[in-house]
């Protein structure tokens, strides 16, 4: 597995689907300590309607995070080296399966952005993501 050549390395990025149309906007960068501004990036639960909107991490091409509210607004995060099987994100609302979320997680042959990509190719905002990364 070589690294891709385009792209970034590290970002976040806003997924919201308002008025049924992805909207991708790019929160950092360099997503190395913002958590706590991502998480906020979140807005109240319920504000954005549904399906709630969700930030995207990607650091240094080895993993991802996806933030979303879950229930009672508490935020959840799918990390994907690490929670897959124990907490499903599914991303089911927007139209991807946890079985679907599941192969791609668990490919050993992609880079955390490549995950990224397939998600948001199978959800339909890889347009919208690629725009909102461009170096």
């Amino acid at each position: 597995m070589s690294p891709p050549d385009a792209g970034r390395a590290s970002f976040a990025v806003r997924v919201s689907r308002p008025d049924d149309a992805w909207r991708v906007e790019l929160l950092a960068d360099d997503a190395g300590d913002e958590l706590p501004a991502l998480e906020r990036a979140l807005g109240e639960p319920g504000a954005d309607g549904w399906p709630p909107p969700f930030v995207i991490v990607v650091d240094s091409r080895l993993y991802f995070v996806v933030l979303r509210h879950g229930p009672g607004g508490m935020v959840r995060a799918l990390i994907s080296d690490a929670t897959m099987l124990e907490w499903v994100l599914a991303f089911a609302d927007d139209g991807l399966p946890a079985a679907d979320l599941r192969t791609i997680v668990t490919a050993d042959d992609l880079w955390a952005e490549e995950m990224v990509e397939r998600i948001a190719g199978r959800l339909g905002f890889a347009d919208e993501l690629a725009a909102a990364v461009a170096p």
